[in-house]
């Protein structure tokens, strides 16, 4: 199954923001990581993703130079966050009017790959779900990245992160846009998200009473919408770019992985043969 991806990529830091001082007052999407736009590295996964069939980038527009192997379209910042999302779906199908599911992808996740792109489509569409939310474990991105110094969600059974590549049925676009509204609004604070779903959900997730699906199906219910937790065993479509550690972190990471690639790549020398001794044939002198 094939469906388009809406790569959200309108935020430009304030001064203020962490990012600012690297951005010269330009999209965060286009600060320079190991040589090329942060988001560049986002379009080259989708590019090779086989379930991706069209890529839509709003914020940013065909003079940014940047490049994508897909069918690739433009929409201007509209905003806000959800707004951007509304605009992205709506245009989605506009191109396949039988799409049913989007990609919802941030810009600032550098370090994804296509085959994690075509693992979440393959994997989430084995049901038939509304949203599908990507968390990844503690444990898991400790291991890929001891120094993110990331927050995570403290639960009964595990400690997470949320991805920053998720996939939407297209009706998410025109329904519970005010709820959505506040939870997007409110992703960097999960007990805020709570709070929005309702008093007793926030008491029971600073208590730490939820697993993960009892979490998912409390939120999904009191929307009104299905959901599905998709756990990542990799944490690199976890792994955006908030702060400038972050940023050294991963422009450090992809460098080495060019550096790899480049080695991997270059042709291999075949060693000169070696010089073996003539032997000369010395005939006896005749007496």
């Amino acid at each position: 199954m094939k469906m388009n991806a809406i790569v959200t990529a309108g935020g430009i830091p304030q001064p203020g923001d962490p990012l600012y001082i690297y951005s010269n007052g330009d999209s965060k999407a286009l600060i320079d990581v190991a040589g090329k736009p942060m988001v560049q590295w986002v379009l080259d996964a989708l590019s090779g993703a086989g379930t991706v069939d069209q890529v839509i980038v709003i914020g940013l527009s065909p003079k940014s130079g940047l490049t994508c192997k897909k069918p690739t379209h433009y929409i201007s910042n509209q905003g806000r966050m959800l707004a951007n999302i509304v605009a992205g779906v709506n245009k989605s199908l506009e191109l396949s009017p039988n799409g049913e599911y989007v990609l919802i992808v941030s810009s600032d996740i550098p370090a994804l790959k296509a085959d994690m792109v075509d693992w979440l489509v393959k994997t989430s569409m084995q049901t038939r779900e509304d949203l599908y939310y990507g968390v990844c474990p503690r444990e898991v991105m400790e291991a890929r990245f001891p120094t993110s110094n990331r927050t995570y969600t403290k639960l009964k059974d595990m400690e997470v992160c949320g991805a920053d590549i998720n996939i939407s049925h297209v009706r998410m676009a025109t329904e519970h846009l005010d709820t959505w509204e506040q939870l997007i609004g409110n992703r960097k604070s999960p007990l805020r998200q709570a709070a929005i779903i309702g008093l007793g959900t926030a008491f029971k997730y600073l208590t730490g009473q939820y697993n993960l699906q009892e979490l998912v199906e409390t939120v999904t219910r009191r929307i009104g919408i299905t959901g599905r937790p998709i756990i990542w065993d990799r944490a690199e479509p976890c792994m955006d770019i908030d702060k400038p550690h972050q940023l050294d972190l991963l422009r450090e990471d992809l460098a080495r992985q060019q550096r790899e690639a480049k080695k991997a790549s270059a042709p291999v020398k075949k060693a000169a043969p070696a010089k073996t001794k003539s032997k000369t044939k010395v005939k006896a002198k005749k007496r």
